[in-house]
């Protein structure tokens, strides 16, 4: 009965770890906004921003493979 519960809060918690590259790369494009670092003027913003979107996104997909495939028998 209470292997169900673990067994779901472990794939939760798995799903958490995975998104956390994701979370961190949108928390810089956050600071370089806020901190004033650039602004709308800065050159090729908006390719800097989908780059490091991108790296973050991958980041979370290669990672939450890696969980995944060692979960596999």
């Amino acid at each position: 009965m209470f292997d169900f519960g673990i067994e779901k809060a472990r794939r939760a918690l798995a799903v958490l770890v995975a998104f956390i590259p994701w979370v961190i790369s949108m928390y810089v494009l956050y600071w370089l906004d806020y901190g004033g670092i650039w602004s709308s003027e800065t050159p090729h913003r908006g390719k800097i921003s989908v780059s490091v979107l991108v790296v973050g996104m991958s980041l979370s997909f290669l990672l939450y493979s890696a969980i995944a495939r060692r979960k596999r028998p």
